[in-house]
């Protein structure tokens, strides 16, 4: 159902729920994403996508990998250890425009995210650190 509105209008925007995107999305930032093409995202993009579950999930898309015929994109919160389940293409809704923080608006092919983007993908041990960070800020 979210699927098709956001192919009837194009977008949606939606508050982050969790933490696991700190610090580019934290709790409640409204997050604008639009419609895509799947086979067009790019290792680093964002994108919102269901789990196997049904769960409502925007993380980073780490790989991309065939499986009997069918594309699978892996993805991954900034924050967390490990990787999310891989989905289908169809269970992608859309990608990543901007995030509206309380003082501006971080779109993101701005220079902040595209640094921390490249950051992030690089150096993944900092999904720990920062891990670590969010569990000492919680207590």
């Amino acid at each position: 159902m979210l699927k098709q509105l956001v192919q009837e209008n194009g977008s949606i925007e939606i508050p982050a729920k969790g933490n696991s995107m700190f610090p580019i999305i934290q709790e409640d930032d409204p997050c604008l994403f639009t419609e895509c093409q799947p086979s067009l995202l790019n290792k680093g993009d964002i994108a919102l996508f269901y789990t196997s579950s049904g769960q409502l999930v925007g993380h980073r898309l780490i790989r991309t990998a065939w499986q009997n015929g069918e594309r699978y994109y892996t993805f991954k919160g900034d924050t967390n250890l490990g990787v999310d389940i891989p989905v289908v293409e169809s269970a992608v809704i859309g990608k990543l425009v901007h995030v509206k923080k309380k003082k501006f608006l971080l779109d993101v092919d701005h220079f902040p995210a595209v640094v921390w983007r490249w950051v992030i993908l690089s150096f993944p041990f900092l999904s720990g650190v920062l891990r670590q960070y969010l569990n000492k800020k919680s207590k």
